[in-house]
């Protein structure tokens, strides 16, 4: 986060300083786990699932404060979410929820994204 002030991403810096949802789910339903070779950050992801939807969810982010906000965020973006829509979930929503971020971490909600799917396609595959 070092490319702007820590003042300009207000949200951001929220997540990172108090990110919500952390640690792994005892006995999850799904998990994914997902990692960017460029920047070194890996995120994993669990999610609890009842009826259909994603009721519970934490995270774990090993890399940047970027990472790790954007962890936070999508936890709280997809709990209550239907299996399909979480197939849905998007890296913009993760940016627009945390007020954009600089083009050199851009690569941090598609972390967030891709642990949700994962997450959840663990889920189908194991319940089949």
């Amino acid at each position: 986060m070092s490319e702007t002030r820590d003042q300009d991403l207000p949200h951001v810096l929220d997540h990172f300083l108090n990110p919500r949802n952390v640690g792994d789910l005892p006995n999850p339903d799904g998990i994914g786990e997902v990692g960017a070779v460029a920047c070194s950050d890996v995120l994993r992801l669990s999610v609890r699932v009842k009826d259909g939807r994603i009721v519970e969810a934490r995270f774990r982010a090993y890399g940047c404060g970027a990472a790790i906000a954007c962890g936070s965020v999508a936890t709280e973006l997809i709990v209550g979410r239907s299996l399909d829509d979480a197939l849905r979930f998007s890296n913009d929503e993760v940016s627009k929820a945390l007020g954009g971020l600089p083009p050199a971490k851009a690569h941090c909600p598609v972390l967030a994204e891709e642990a949700v799917k994962a997450a959840v396609r663990h889920y189908l595959a194991s319940s089949q």
